[in-house]
């Protein structure tokens, strides 16, 4: 039984240290990606901080913990998302990125909220315009409103994977900090 649990601990560390040993690189991005702003900050446990977004078009923010854990809300209908009202969202332990689509009213509030585990988190969030021209396999007239569809991997079975493979190991990593807090 021991012996599992060793097990169990040393799967949980050797998961948590590959997405740091990836963090101290600088993340590679589409070229089709324009850098509009960098933004840094932090954010107590348990509280939010509130970025609003006024840019057009398609933008993809991504947004990476320095310290702590910090989790990223955004919503068109409130300026103050949190986790109890928001239209987007990106809670992982890792790299947090969400893609907010054109057709999102303007201002976008944007939430990142500081998760309790942690006293401080710290955070960057790079701030990209994204110029690709989303293609509709039927044809541009099933876009004739010029609305983006809000499901940016609908035909992307590639990008759907790493979503799946994503959320698979979010989950691997919070039953394991689960486990962890039983047992100590």
């Amino acid at each position: 039984m021991a012996a599992s649990w060793k097990g169990a601990l040393l799967l949980l560390l050797a998961a948590q240290a590959v997405p740091r040993a990836g963090c101290a690189e600088e993340e590679e991005v589409p070229a089709e990606w324009v850098l509009l702003h960098v933004v840094q900050g932090q954010v107590g446990a348990g509280n939010y901080s509130y970025l609003r977004l006024n840019h057009e078009g398609r933008i993809v923010l991504a947004m990476r913990s320095l310290r702590g854990d910090a989790d990223l809300y955004v919503s068109d209908s409130t300026l103050h998302p949190s986790f109890d009202d928001y239209e987007l969202q990106s809670a992982t332990c890792g790299r947090d990125l969400v893609a907010v689509p054109a057709h999102f009213r303007r201002p976008v509030g944007i939430g990142v909220y500081g998760h309790p585990s942690h006293r401080d988190s710290e955070f960057e969030m790079r701030v990209y315009f994204d110029r690709t021209v989303q293609r509709h396999p039927f044809g541009d007239s099933a876009y004739a409103d010029g609305a983006e569809t809000s499901h940016p991997h609908a035909y992307d079975p590639e990008g759907a994977s790493q979503e799946e493979e994503s959320v698979l190991w979010t989950i691997l990593i919070s039953l394991l900090k689960l486990v962890l807090e039983i047992l100590f």
